[in-house]
């Protein structure tokens, strides 16, 4: 069984592009979601225009993990035509590519490092540190963990935490969290001036709404599920991060298309560079990646996930409010 080094080189083959498959993936996307997306806004019918946006949504979900892999350097590098689209999308899904290439790549070589993870992620605090913090501080930790928080991720993780407080803190440093606001909430004002409140509702503000709660959820749920271990600095180790602190989501074809793979979060983590329509091959032939923590998006499992709070380094698990009660 290969393990540690051995095992991050068993992937490095498929660490390359099909650079034919990667534009075949992005404008086939490209081109579904904006025919969703004009389905949303034209006022034809209520009913059709609620399904499109439905639609329009868990397409943009896929688009995003697509524009994740352009940041990650795996797919479509050195082209214009690609900087464009992804810089535009990025604008537009208020996720600018300064703070989330920064949040995200010191998430990546810090992933379940205790007291250093919460930058790109969401925070985690020990059994013992939760329970000396003060009220209001207790207060500000659980409401960001939780469920409609997560639920309201548009507004929560993307408006807020993506945009308004990266200007509140560094100013005109990221001004493209400016101009991801402007973009936008521009696109939305048009289609409220032609289009009517209607196609802005069901539109512009469903498709968002849905693929954010989607996205935030997923990036929940892929380090904050019932088997996760987080480590101290010392302790930690990259591989084992990898395969003991991401989880793979089991979905079914349909979702596993419109989440672009990255329910094999695990295998993401172990090494970036594979382009996210190789990751369900890697997993296939590599047997040692098929033995991890796995979740759904069923009820039971989100559920599972979600009433995680505070980790237990006396139980060397995560834990919930009723068991943190009883301390």
């Amino acid at each position: 069984m290969l393990e540690g080094k051995d095992l991050i080189l068993a992937t490095k083959k498929y660490a390359f592009e099909d650079r034919t498959r990667s534009w075949f993936h992005l404008w086939s996307t490209l081109i579904l979601f904006l025919v969703a997306y004009a389905g949303a806004v034209l006022n034809v019918h209520l009913v059709p225009q609620i399904i499109c946006a439905i639609f329009a949504g868990l397409i943009s979900a896929r688009l995003f993990i697509i524009y994740h892999d352009y940041l990650h350097k795996s797919i479509l590098q050195h082209s214009i035509v690609a900087k464009v689209i992804f810089t535009l999308f990025g604008l537009y899904l208020l996720t600018p590519t300064s703070i989330w290439k920064r949040s995200h790549d010191y998430h990546h070589t810090h992933n379940s490092k205790l007291y250093t993870s919460s930058i790109g992620s969401f925070p985690v605090v020990t059994k013992n540190e939760f329970l000396a913090a003060s009220r209001v501080d207790r207060g500000i930790y659980l409401f960001v963990r939780h469920p409609l928080t997560i639920l309201f991720g548009y507004i929560f993780v993307f408006l807020w935490g993506m945009c308004l407080r990266t200007l509140f803190r560094s100013g005109f440093k990221h001004v493209d969290c400016l101009l991801a606001i402007l973009f936008h909430f521009g696109i939305g004002a048009v289609i409220w001036y032609f289009f009517g409140a209607t196609s802005f509702l069901v539109g512009f503000l469903l498709p968002i709404l849905i693929s954010h709660a989607l996205g935030a959820y997923l990036f929940y749920a892929q380090h904050n599920f019932p088997s996760v271990i987080f480590k101290n600095k010392e302790e930690w180790n990259y591989t084992e991060a990898a395969l003991n602190s991401s989880s793979y989501m089991k979905l079914n074809k349909f979702m596993q298309w419109c989440t672009g793979n990255i329910g094999f979060h695990h295998i993401h983590h172990l090494n970036a560079r594979i382009p996210f329509y190789k990751l369900p091959q890697v997993y296939s032939e590599l047997p040692e990646l098929q033995n991890v923590g796995i979740t759904s998006l069923t009820p039971k499992d989100i559920y599972a996930c979600v009433r995680l709070k505070v980790w237990d380094p006396d139980q060397n698990r995560m834990i919930g409010l009723k068991e943190l009660s009883r301390s």
